[in-house]
């Protein structure tokens, strides 16, 4: 599970309909279901992580896997070894899914390639964090109902964001129309000239870009991969394109607000909307969870066990 970028509809509405199953799971008293025991999952995160790495730990946890932690701080990886010799290393673990985070955009690619074990991208440099995209899209339907026709603002800092491109991949298969909204100097050269995927407009103007829109999203401003240059400071950010109360009353009457994490308040978002009626982030954080069950259990599990709801069948009996 690298990307979605190739994944028709039918299969993102698979993500979609086993997540509402784990949804239930996780409403109970004991959040916990047998359908992993006996399995191990190892989490690789060799960038650092919070929010992605502890939700694939209790996602794994609460379908009763094994769970093994490997991260770049204190590690091998740390010592000067090599990706392929960490590569051997889970697969001497015996690891039945390697969820794997790491800076370089393609090292995910590169270790399905040489492992047997299924491998999950948890995020991978510029290019995709497609775990995100699809709890974006289960949290905005959940909220919205069907997103044919509905338009979705993505403001901020599209240039380095994985997280836009993956929103991009899923919401527009189903139905959605995403409009990007950031300082040009962040953004995609060839977007901002008018090449973008389908499905996606780019409007510099956030005032516009939210008039009338269904939902937004802002995205972190990633200074830790930006270059010298790109803004011209934080507070003229924050004034032309952060979310403010008056900003997000030009969308629709109760129009979501959504942030991937973590937040830099006061610079992309205002407390009060970050922590208003509208805000779905606490939401967002919950169905992370329950979207990387739904995946792991789709990877991982060999047939419907019982304590698990019904939803579809995992992928391998699917071909």
């Amino acid at each position: 599970m690298l990307d979605t970028d190739d994944w028709s509809l039918e299969e993102i509405e698979t993500v979609l309909d086993q997540t509402r199953a784990m949804v239930e799971i996780l409403s109970r008293p004991i959040r916990r279901a047998p359908a992993l025991r006996g399995r191990t999952v190892i989490l690789f995160f060799a960038e650092v992580s919070t929010r992605t790495r502890v939700s694939f730990e209790l996602a794994a946890k609460a379908l009763s896997a094994d769970v093994v932690n490997i991260t770049a701080t204190g590690s091998s990886v740390e010592k000067g070894e090599s990706l392929l010799d960490t590569v051997r290393t889970l697969q001497a673990l015996g690891g039945d899914v390697v969820v794997m985070r790491h800076s370089s955009s393609g090292a995910p690619y590169f270790v399905a390639q040489r492992t047997e074990s299924a491998v999950i991208n948890a995020g991978d440099g510029w290019h995709a964090h497609p775990t995100q995209g699809l709890l974006d899209a289960y949290t905005l339907r959940d909220a919205l109902g069907e997103l044919g026709g509905k338009r979705v603002v993505i403001v901020g800092d599209i240039l380095h964001s994985r997280v836009a491109r993956s929103d991009i991949n899923t919401l527009v298969p189903l139905g959605a129309r995403v409009t990007l909204s950031g300082p040009p100097t962040l953004v995609p050269a060839a977007w901002r000239c008018g090449q973008l995927p389908a499905g996606v407009t780019y409007e510099p103007l956030l005032d516009r870009a939210l008039d009338g829109a269904d939902a937004v999203i802002a995205l972190r401003l990633q200074r830790e991969r930006q270059e010298s240059g790109l803004l011209p400071s934080l507070r003229e950010y924050s004034r032309v394109w952060g979310l403010s109360l008056d900003r997000v009353g030009r969308m629709r009457p109760g129009a979501p607000v959504m942030h991937p994490g973590p937040m830099n308040e006061g610079i992309e978002i205002d407390a009060a909307v970050a922590h208003g009626s509208r805000s779905l982030i606490e939401t967002q954080v919950t169905n992370g969870v329950a979207v990387r069950m739904a995946l792991l259990y789709l990877l991982a599990g060999a047939s419907t066990p019982s304590g698990v709801p019904a939803a579809a069948a995992p992928l391998e009996e699917r071909g």
